[in-house]
């Protein structure tokens, strides 16, 4: 089969996310073409964009973009058209005339890049997209339409204006959705009922306890034992007062924080506190060698709309290099990895969890782990998502 996705990610980074990953898990057994983010004019003109986002932006600009084809079977556009920036907008009836053009642009280019491939057929799945990739069921026809529920973005500002209005639709006349977590199962199930859990993977081959790593240069003065998170660190997402409570009980534990910083992260008590390292953004493939020498992995959640019913996929990948991990207690925690975690309600459990799971610590639960997160391979998912496509198909005949 054919399948095109369209994301809120792209494929050429150093991060990899459920799309992409799902994207090239496909690609094994079929031909796949990855769409990244289109540019808008805000985008085009700004200062702050990464360095993937001004490749995109220098195509454009001398005519270069178009398909690179990234692996056997596994293809990435940049699109040329520049799309306007309409978010600012009050109106969700007056955005989604100005949204209609932009999709028509988008498509315009996506068509191009169908007909290149000789796609006569072809599965859409729609990471996330819910504004500029709202009317491409009608625009693209697709064989089939899946929306891939995976996180909940309705509790950001810039997606809660006119996506609390859209995103519903978009489920509604959406062929099928697929989600990461049962949460999201029982939100989209109000709206669509070809909906369906396909759960989360891990890139086993770069998370493999067995691959010994050296220790990285920024570890080795670090007091024992060290307690480290990974990824973005969000005032959003993460409960920031809860890390300087633990890390303050803590003296004895050095705690340090892997990711991009937002401005309260940045101006946080947690830069003056000797016991707390920031060590930035780094590189995918590098993190199973910092991780390998954490003592206790963390992630110290906030627990909100956005939170709740996410699945933290560097939970599967801290259990995957056999670590214990401590976490604040939402649902997804709760109902799928409460046997091979330390869960938490507040800053003073937390830190007490910390304690047990360092004295607790042994080479059976070590290897309990690692066994666990295996189930969580994106070969499972793509199986997960093949059933769900059959069960639509057979719920609804005029699809595939």
């Amino acid at each position: 089969m054919n399948f095109v996705f369209v994301s809120l990610q792209r494929i050429n980074t150093d991060r990899e996310s459920t799309s992409t990953s799902l994207a090239k898990e496909l690609a094994k057994k079929h031909t796949v073409l990855f769409v990244n983010p289109p540019i808008d004019r805000k985008t085009f003109l700004s200062k702050n964009n990464d360095h993937y986002v001004e490749e995109h932006i220098v195509q454009i600009k001398n005519g270069s973009t178009g398909i690179k084809k990234l692996a056997e079977n596994l293809y990435m556009l940049n699109t040329s058209s520049l799309l306007e920036s309409i978010n600012w907008i009050p109106s969700t009836k007056v955005f989604s005339l100005f949204n209609y053009i932009n999709n028509r642009r988008f498509a315009r280019d996506i068509k191009n890049s169908l007909q290149e491939l000789n796609f006569e057929s072809f599965i859409l799945i729609n990471d996330k997209d819910i504004f500029r990739s709202f009317y491409l069921k009608e625009l693209l026809r697709p064989s089939l339409y899946i929306y891939l529920d995976r996180d909940y973005t309705l509790g950001v500002d810039y997606w809660k204006r006119h996506g609390a209005n859209l995103e519903p639709r978009l489920i509604k006349k959406s062929d099928l959705v697929v989600c990461n977590s049962n949460d999201f199962v029982k939100s989209a199930k109000k709206y669509n009922a070809n909906s369906f859990y396909i759960g989360n993977g891990v890139d086993l081959k770069l998370f493999n306890s067995d691959v010994s790593h050296d220790i990285p240069e920024q570890l080795k003065t670090l007091k024992q034992p060290i307690i480290g998170y990974v990824g973005a660190l969000s005032s959003l997402r993460l409960d920031l007062n809860l890390i300087v409570q633990v890390a303050t009980a803590m003296p004895e534990c050095s705690f340090v924080l892997i990711g991009k910083e937002d401005k309260e992260f940045s101006k946080s008590v947690l830069h003056e506190m000797e016991n707390v390292h920031f060590l930035g953004k780094i590189d995918k493939k590098n993190i199973p060698s910092y991780v390998q020498y954490f003592t206790v992995c963390i992630n110290p959640q906030l627990l909100n709309e956005i939170t709740i019913g996410n699945f933290p996929l560097k939970i599967v990948e801290y259990l995957a290099m056999g670590k214990p991990v401590v976490a604040k207690s939402t649902n997804t925690m709760k109902e799928v990895f409460s046997e091979y975690s330390y869960l938490a309600d507040d800053a003073q459990e937390f830190t007490n969890l910390i304690k047990k799971a360092l004295s607790d610590d042994n080479s059976i639960k070590h290897s309990e782990r690692i066994s666990f997160a295996k189930s969580f391979s994106w070969d499972k998912v793509v199986s997960l998502l093949d059933e769900s496509i059959k069960s639509s198909a057979n719920n609804n005949s005029t699809l595939i």
